[in-house]
C-alpha cells in the first residue's frame, strides 16, 4: 500500500468514526430530552432530520471510501452500489436542504418584531414539519436516476465511458440525458445555497442591529436576545462552513463526471471534503446547546 493511499485511509477513518460517535451523541441526547420532559425547540426538529442525514452519508460514504482506500475495491456488488450511491445523494440533498431551512427560520425568528413578520413566526413554525417532509420526498425522487446508472467494478471491464469511483461507477448515458440531469441536480443545489446565502446575510445585518440595541435592554430581556444571539451564531457558523465544504467538494465532482476512467486524487479529495461537515456538525450544535444550558442556569 502506498504512504498517500495510508495517509488516506486514516484521515477517512477518522472522519467516519468522528462523526458517527459526535452524531449519535447528539441524537442520543434527543431522546434523553424527550424522555427527561425537556420542551423542546421549533428548531430540534430541524437538527433531527440533518443528524439522520449526516449519519446516513457518513454511513454511505465514510465507510466505502475507507474500505476502498485499504485496497477493499471489490466488495460491493451491482445492487450494493446502487444503494449505497442513491441513499448517499439522498441523505446529501437532505443535509443541503436541512440546513437551508434552518438558517431561514433562524432568520425569521430574529427579525423584528413587526405586525407581519409576529404573524410569520407564528404561522412557520407550522410548516417545518411538512417541509422537511417535502424536502425527504423531493431528493427521493431527483435522485431516482442514480441507481441507473451506478454499476460495480465487476462491470466495467472492457468497457469504456465511465467514472470510477474506485469501488463502484458510473456508466454514462447518452450525453445530452447526462447534461440535462446533471442541470437538474445542480439547480436544486444552487436555489438552496442561493436561500442559504441570503438568510446568512440577512442574519448578519439583523444581528448588528440587534447588538446595538441590546445594550438599552433590561438584563431579564437580554437574557433571551443573548440565546438568540447564540443560535444565530451557531446557524452562521455551520452555513460558512457547509458552504466551504460543499462547495469544494462539488467542483471536485464536477472535475471527476468529466474524466473516463480512474482519478483517486479527485475521488479521495471530494469525498473528504464532503465528509468534514457530517462529521464536525454535531459537535457545533453539542457546543451551543451546553452553552443554551449554562446560560439559563445562570439567569
Amino acid at each position: 500500500m502506498a504512504a498517500g493511499d495510508l495517509v488516506m485511509g486514516i484521515i477517512f477513518l477518522s472522519q467516519t468514526a468522528l462523526g458517527i460517535l459526535g452524531n449519535s451523541t447528539l441524537f442520543f441526547s434527543f431522546i434523553l430530552a424527550d424522555f427527561t420532559g425537556i420542551k423542546a425547540r421549533p428548531t430540534d426538529l430541524i437538527v433531527k432530520h440533518l443528524t439522520w442525514a449526516n449519519f446516513i452519508v457518513l454511513l454511505c460514504k465514510g465507510i466505502p471510501q475507507t474500505m476502498a482506500t485499504f485496497g477493499q475495491t471489490h466488495f460491493l456488488d451491482n445492487v450494493a452500489c446502487k444503494f449505497v450511491f442513491y441513499f448517499h445523494r439522498v441523505a446529501r440533498g437532505i443535509s443541503l436542504g436541512s440546513t437551508s431551512l434552518l438558517s431561514i427560520f433562524q432568520y425569521i425568528m430574529i427579525s423584528p418584531n413587526n405586525s407581519k413578520c409576529r404573524q410569520l413566526k407564528v404561522r412557520i413554525i407550522k410548516f417545518i414539519g411538512p417541509s422537511l417532509s417535502l424536502c425527504w420526498v423531493l431528493h427521493l425522487m431527483v435522485n431516482g436516476f442514480i441507481p441507473v446508472v451506478m454499476t460495480d467494478m465487476w462491470n466495467t471491464r472492457n468497457r469504456t465511458g465511465f467514472s470510477d469511483f474506485i469501488y463502484c461507477a458510473v456508466v454514462k448515458p447518452n450525453y445530452l440525458i447526462y447534461t440535462l440531469y446533471a442541470v437538474l441536480l445542480a439547480s436544486t443545489d444552487v436555489m438552496c445555497l442561493g436561500l442559504m446565502l441570503w438568510a446568512s446575510v440577512s442574519m448578519v445585518f439583523v444581528l448588528i442591529k440587534h447588538k446595538q440595541r441590546v445594550r438599552h435592554i433590561h438584563r431579564s430581556v437580554s437574557t433571551k436576545s443573548s440565546l438568540e444571539s447564540r443560535a444565530t451564531q451557531t446557524v452562521l457558523i455551520l452555513v460558512s462552513s457547509f458552504m466551504l465544504f460543499y462547495t469544494t467538494s462539488a467542483i471536485l465532482t464536477m472535475c471527476l463526471t468529466f474524466v473516463n476512467g480512474t482519478s483517486k486524487w479527485l475521488v479521495s479529495a471530494s469525498v473528504a471534503m464532503a465528509a468534514c461537515f457530517p462529521a464536525l456538525c454535531p459537535f457545533v450544535f453539542i457546543r451551543h446547546y451546553i452553552s443554551v444550558f449554562r446560560l439559563c442556569c445562570t439567569h
